[in-house]
């Protein structure tokens, strides 16, 4: 059951400050109503401001919590709430570990069972892509795939370049940022498919050679998960910058190269993405052996650490 309540994040700004503190006091009696009704017997918390109504009602009814951080760079929330947790599970090895305060598991990133049940092929993933979007895409040349998150990001697509004639592109770019992509493939010989979303990304990974995408938590569980190789430029915006941490993760292994959004012009994508179709096999088997670091029973994980420690 879903439950919406009232948040707002800290601020320096006193009208603010005020916001977060009256929103923090409304969510925490909404959410002490809501374990009353359900009985809740522990707290899992993913972080964020979100987390504090939640964290202060479950602290007020003596109701165990335990913590989740899907980033690598661990958030500022978690760690002041990691005081009084139970215990705390990393996704990633963490940079910060040393701020946290309860006792800590690795268990990875949890992924979406959509995503952990797909079984499909190489071939069978381009036949469904291929019925579904009216495209003529061939299993055996390679495949370019790119995305910038939920939301896209507009210098990845404004800037994607390439001479390969037997590069496939499927790229997704956010909403209403479909055009701005596409002048990108004006005049090229590539089979493209340009579409702002899609919700299947266990077939666009799949059907995908190599990858070019932000680096959040979830994406770079992905990558490990079916062993992409990829291009990540973190998102210059984040919370403290917890992409560039994520990418160093998959990159140190050998599963990505990195490089600031500043940096990505139609000169370096060029450049790049040649060079990997040059090098296709090398790639692939880069990526391959990223998978070494996926951790695809995450989830149970989470679940193991909370019963160990109730």
């Amino acid at each position: 059951k879903a439950c919406k309540i009232p948040a707002s994040p800290l601020s320096k700004n006193l009208f603010r400050l005020i916001r977060f503190a009256l929103d923090a006091l409304k969510g925490r009696n909404l959410c002490r109503k809501i374990m009353q009704e359900h009985k809740v017997q522990a707290l899992l918390s993913m972080g964020s401001y979100t987390s504090i109504p939640p964290y202060l009602a479950a602290y007020s009814r003596k109701i165990p919590f335990f913590l989740h951080d899907g980033n690598a760079r661990l958030g500022k929330a978690n760690l002041a709430m990691s005081k009084r947790a139970k215990a705390f599970a990393f996704s990633f090895p963490s940079v910060n570990a040393s701020g946290v305060k309860c006792p800590a598991e690795l268990t990875g990133f949890p992924l979406r069972a959509q995503l952990l049940q797909c079984r499909l092929t190489r071939e069978e993933a381009f036949a469904m892509i291929n019925e579904t979007f009216g495209a003529t895409f061939d299993p055996e040349q390679p495949t370019l795939l790119v995305f910038g998150g939920s939301l896209g990001a507009e210098r990845i697509n404004r800037n994607i370049d390439f001479t390969s004639p037997d590069l496939q592109v499927i790229h997704l770019t956010g909403p209403g940022k479909k055009e701005q992509a596409e002048t990108c493939y004006a005049g090229k010989p590539n089979k493209v498919l340009v579409l702002e979303s899609f919700e299947d990304m266990g077939l666009l990974y799949t059907a995908a050679d190599f990858v070019i995408s932000r680096a959040g938590g979830s994406t770079v569980s992905e990558l490990a998960y079916f062993g992409k190789y990829a291009l990540l430029i973190p998102y210059p915006f984040a919370a403290q910058q917890h992409q560039d941490d994520n990418a160093a993760w998959l990159a140190s292994a050998g599963g990505a190269e990195v490089v600031a959004d500043a940096d990505c012009t139609a000169t370096l994508f060029r450049s790049m993405i040649d060079r990997w179709v040059a090098n296709r096999d090398a790639i692939l088997a880069a990526g391959e052996r990223s998978r070494a670091l996926a951790m695809p029973d995450a989830a149970a994980k989470v679940i193991a650490m909370i019963r160990k420690y109730l």
